[in-house]
């Protein structure tokens, strides 16, 4: 009998062959919009996988490198381009995290990953905080299905979404990831233009 983790990979695989076409579509039809406006394509960092395994996370570049007269990089509001607002907004920028997942850094469903430097803060205010990361982070999850994505601008707000990513090691089932995908792309499909 498989484990759950070895499972969750052949699905991830199977999900990831069935869609090969979408996302390939995506990601040369968004890469076209970054050639165009001569922009760079890809944003690369380092972010802590399962059991904390540094890994290089891979989406679309959302932020010009725009610096202030002292060689400092501007606040991340300043620097988020129109074509980044879009792809955040509508969760697009994580087309090239597929890639994540065919390495086996990412899963398509999981905890989403932090930031290293987030990793070691929270681990030491909030108990528990490095449990996320029994299993491989996703694209999408549980939290943020729930209103828990992008930022999270105090203690109580992670720890909230901790709660969520917890519930789901708790809970993974292949019934369930599907469940949040389907719960995903309706966020997607119902996203509208500001």
């Amino acid at each position: 009998m498989f484990r759950k983790i070895e499972l969750k990979r052949i699905f991830d695989i199977f999900l990831v062959i069935l869609v090969s076409p979408l996302i390939f579509f995506l990601f040369l039809s968004i890469s076209f919009v970054f050639l165009y406006k001569r922009l760079p394509i890809i944003f690369k960092q380092d972010r802590p996988g399962v059991d904390g395994k540094i890994f290089t996370l891979y989406k679309f570049k959302t932020m010009s490198d725009d610096k202030d007269i002292d060689g400092n990089l501007l606040p991340d509001k300043l620097r988020i381009t129109r074509l980044g607002k879009f792809l955040r907004q509508s969760s697009l920028d994580e087309i090239p995290s597929f890639f994540n997942v065919i390495k086996g850094d990412m899963s398509i469903v999981g905890p989403r990953p932090h930031m290293t430097e987030h990793s070691k803060q929270y681990s030491n205010i909030i108990q528990n905080f490095l449990t996320r990361h029994k299993c491989n982070p996703g694209i999408t999850g549980w939290a943020q299905v729930h209103g828990f994505r992008g930022a999270t601008p105090n203690d109580e707000l992670m720890k909230k979404r901790l709660e969520y990513d917890i519930w789901y090691l708790k809970n993974w089932s292949i019934g369930l990831d599907l469940k949040i995908m389907f719960k995903t792309i309706y966020a997607i499909l119902k996203y509208k233009v500001d």
